[in-house]
């Protein structure tokens, strides 16, 4: 049963209704929700489902399931949840959008660096890119000068959908060269960066760079033989 992926429509939702279709173990699975699921790099949503009754649960984790299914792993409070029950999902907002920012500036950190994505992770705070990048020194300054020049243009990013054939013909639009985008549903979802970026992503972003804020590179590192690791972390007045 596919879960309707109501982020992709508006990553800006920070609530739905919803109907309970399966709770076991494992977790809820809703009929749709906002709630995004921990992949891409970017951690999973957190917050809460409150049923017409009143009865709520705190969602801890939330993650993929079979057949295009989203997973709400639960910390209960009052009584589960059955199939039929309607809810209200609601996503801690505050966390969301910190991860949106964040994996925004991850995008436009790797147009900065054109090199292979080997690794990455999207934080609260912070986020990190590993760059295939053998025998080439990287200049901290440099790389924060043009990251927040990019930033600060206002670029416009918006997401689009394109073929799995039309995927294969452009291999240019895969950066991650260790996890492929998701392919065999008959669509792959693009972010693009107006000017700037484009590449295959399914996680949640802000709607124009400016909105990311003021970055710093905190750091610059050797990771092996071919890794070179650039932290990110948005500045303290941000």
């Amino acid at each position: 049963m596919t879960t309707e992926r109501v982020f992709y429509d508006d990553a800006y939702l920070a609530r739905c209704e919803a109907q309970v279709l399966r709770a076991d173990e494992r977790g809820i699975l809703l009929d749709r929700t906002v709630f995004y699921p921990l992949g891409g790099g970017q951690p999973a949503d957190t917050g809460v489902l409150k049923a017409d009754d009143g009865r709520e649960l705190a969602i801890m984790d939330v993650r993929k399931g079979d057949a295009g299914e989203i997973l709400h792993v639960t910390s209960p409070v009052g009584d589960a949840l059955r199939s039929g029950d309607r809810v209200i999902a609601t996503i801690d907002w505050d966390r969301r959008h910190h991860h949106m920012r964040m994996h925004t500036c991850l995008h436009v950190l790797s147009a900065v660096i054109p090199a292979g994505v080997t690794g990455g992770s999207v934080r609260y705070d912070s986020g990190r890119l590993d760059f295939d990048l053998p025998d080439q020194v990287l200049d901290r300054a440099q790389i924060e000068e043009r990251l927040n020049n990019l930033i600060e243009g206002r670029y416009a990013v918006a997401p689009s959908w394109i073929s799995d054939e039309e995927l294969a013909s452009r291999p240019e639009l895969v950066k991650t060269m260790s996890v492929k985008p998701p392919v065999g549903m008959g669509s792959v979802r693009l972010l693009e960066i107006a000017g700037v970026d484009l590449q295959a992503c399914g996680g949640t972003h802000v709607a124009n760079t400016g909105e990311i804020g003021r970055v710093l590179v905190t750091k610059v590192e050797n990771k092996g033989a071919h890794n070179r690791r650039v932290t990110v972390a948005f500045a303290p007045d941000q």
